[in-house]
């Protein structure tokens, strides 16, 4: 496509300079250089295609940054981005470097809040508009809530709250209702929102009818609001409230999303309000890119692809499809074992689970924290429950894990998946803490396997051989590949080479391989090198402990936090038992990782095999640290 207004777009100010026309153009010059984008970048793409004409609308109606658009996820936010100053960065989309594929506050001015988790905006929104009520602004604060994040219980705390802040607060929610989350949406809430959707052209008038009342003087605005008064009333008499409008807010729509003048006369219609709004607009995820929106659930989060089939460029075999194979295997010998996912089916590789085994097999929705207890609930009724889950997901569960998991010593089998660093999602979704705060929990059990084998072995002992909760650990992406002399067993750890070594380096899960090339390249060199390799990171092993005593310089490379990591755990264990050495731990400093490949990470946090090498050369004979 041949871009004619795309290019002309520096800013918000240019969108409100438009014909209605030049509108429409510019809404397919989006898509089509999203689609090209994300076709070579990956990326979330259904989602950004279903948002662009409400994207542009906003920027029409609302004047950004003064007026703050809030964008739950944020993984929406890609027309945004080309409608804010960021065309010429575009390109670098998800790349090193490059601009983000989510929200993110210092990258631009008009990214109001840093986003990655869902169910989140509205309460920040909430938050800003009050703010702004305070300090006698009169900006808008408008957030941006896909029906998927309803389907997370802080949601509706924030409705909560929000709808009692009546008269003054220039709060704006704007429902975008696709009838999808990441997996298709299920329960009582999205049947709800099926029977919501009404005749489109009632809020047309409606606005227009709201317009001209409000801008009479003197009678104009107690005529409309003696007006919703009365219609209010007979629509209670008649169909019940929505709950929306139970909880405080005016409620106006469903209207159609996709129709820009529409969105612009309904935006302008609830910007007359002085009470918190809710504008329930339908869209359609994929919008303008047919494959995108025949499978919205596969286009949602994508690597690069071929525009033309939608095929994506072939990947290999991973640790999700490892474990969605196991899991499938043992049900059908296990009655007891069920699966939980928190909107994730296809991501954590329970798809053939949930065809086989539907009546064990339960999507609560992005509701990680009711995952929890209610995998605890099953537990305590002699269920064997797996929550399979993101580990940067897993945080939102801290002390659901805690207090009704851990503190009852009830068995749930955590599948920690994307564990470690994850590259092009960036600071939000790297799995660098879970070690680290699973550390702190007590009577809870972590394997981090580094091969497909020890995978399905770390679940074997979470299954059937450890007592309490127990986390299996495990990265994105394929197995590596592992020298035969150094096959891991069945134990909890492994140790390769002489006790009484130079140096020994202390590693689990991905860091193994590396090792072994640190390992083979300082040998050569006439540095002897043992490997402890954990295949249970807590609690650590003593005998693993005890098989670096001998070493002069033990050195542990941990993908994860430093602070409150294995590695802080092995280090004061060595002590206790007298170590006189040198010891080394590597690993991510309390900082957030901005995005990379998984490869330039490894690098950039000294994890690679050859920051490995060079670390223990400086060490010998160096000062400790």
């Amino acid at each position: 496509m041949e871009y004619q207004i795309l290019p002309k777009i520096n800013g918000p100010d240019d969108v409100k300079k438009l014909s209605e026309a030049e509108l429409e153009r510019l809404a397919a010059e989006i898509r089509d250089r999203m689609i090209r984008t994300v076709s070579k970048n990956g990326g979330h793409l259904a989602s950004n295609l279903g948002v662009v004409e409400l994207t542009i609308a906003l920027h029409r109606v609302f004047d950004s940054p003064n007026d703050k658009i809030v964008w739950d996820v944020g993984h929406q936010c890609y027309a945004h981005k080309l409608l804010t100053g960021r065309q010429e960065a575009f390109d670098s989309l998800r790349l090193p470097g490059g601009i983000s594929g989510f929200t993110r506050r210092n990258e631009s001015e008009h990214d109001i809040f840093s986003g990655g988790h869902s169910s989140v905006a509205l309460s920040a929104a909430f938050g800003i508009a009050e703010a702004n009520k305070k300090s006698g602004k009169k900006d808008y604060t408008i957030a941006v809530v896909g029906d998927g994040a309803f389907t997370g219980g802080m949601v509706y705390e924030a409705l909560n709250n929000a709808g009692h802040a009546g008269k003054g607060t220039r709060l704006i929610v704007i429902l975008n209702d696709n009838e999808m989350s990441i997996s298709k949406n299920v329960g009582a809430l999205a049947r709800y929102f099926a029977a919501l959707k009404a005749n489109p052209q009632y809020f047309r008038l409606k606005a227009t009818t709201e317009n001209v009342l409000n801008h009479i003087p003197l009678v104009g605005k107690p005529m409309a609001q003696g007006i919703y008064n009365v219609k209010t009333r007979l629509k209670n008499a008649i169909y019940k409230s929505t709950m929306f409008e139970d909880m405080g807010f005016r409620y106006m729509g469903p209207i159609d999303g996709h129709d820009i003048p529409l969105l612009i006369d309904a935006l302008e219609g609830a910007i007359e309000a002085d009470y918190p709004i809710l504008l329930h607009i339908n869209t359609v995820k994929g919008k303008g890119y047919a494959i995108a929106e025949q499978k919205p659930d596969f286009f949602h989060g994508i690597s690069a692809f071929n525009v033309v089939t939608g095929e994506k460029k072939s990947a290999n075999r991973g640790f999700s499809d490892v474990f969605g194979e196991y899991v499938t295997e043992k049900a059908g010998i296990d009655e007891r074992i069920c699966c939980i996912t928190a909107a994730m089916e296809l991501g954590t590789g329970l798809t053939a689970f949930h065809q086989k085994f539907p009546d064990r097999f339960y999507d609560v929705g992005i509701a990680e924290q009711h995952a929890v207890t209610f995998a605890s609930g099953l537990a305590r009724g002699g269920m064997l429950p797996i929550f399979a889950v993101y580990s940067t997901f897993l945080q939102r569960a801290y002390d659901q894990i805690i207090h009704d998991c851990a503190m009852q010593g009830l068995k749930i089998v955590f599948a920690v998946d994307r564990a470690g660093f994850v590259g092009d999602d960036g600071e939000s979704h790297h799995g660098l803490f879970d070690a680290a705060f699973l550390n702190s929990i007590p009577d809870i059990t972590v394997y981090a396997p580094s091969t497909f084998a020890e995978l399905k072995t770390a679940f074997d002992k979470a299954l059937y051989q450890t007592e309490g909760p127990v986390a299996v650990r495990y990265p994105r992406g394929g197995e590596p590949d592992i020298p035969e002399a150094y096959l891991p067993s069945d134990e909890n750890f492994d140790f390769f080479g002489e006790a009484d070594a130079d140096a020994a380096i202390v590693v689990y899960g991905r860091m193994f391989p590396e090792a072994i090339k640190a390992k083979e390249q300082l040998e050569k060199e006439g540095v002897r090198v043992s490997i402890c390799k954990l295949n249970r990171i807590k609690p650590v092993p003593k005998a693993a402990v005890k098989s670096g005593m001998g070493a002069g310089v033990v050195c542990c490379f941990e993908e994860g936090q430093r602070c409150g990591g294995s590695g802080e755990t092995f280090a004061d264990k060595l002590s206790k038992y007298g170590f006189k050495g040198y010891f080394i731990d590597t690993g991510v400093k309390c900082e957030f990782c901005t995005q990379n490949t998984v490869e330039g990470l490894l690098k950039d946090y000294r994890l690679d095999a050859e920051s490995m090498a060079d670390l223990i050369r400086e060490k010998l004979g160096g000062e400790q640290i």
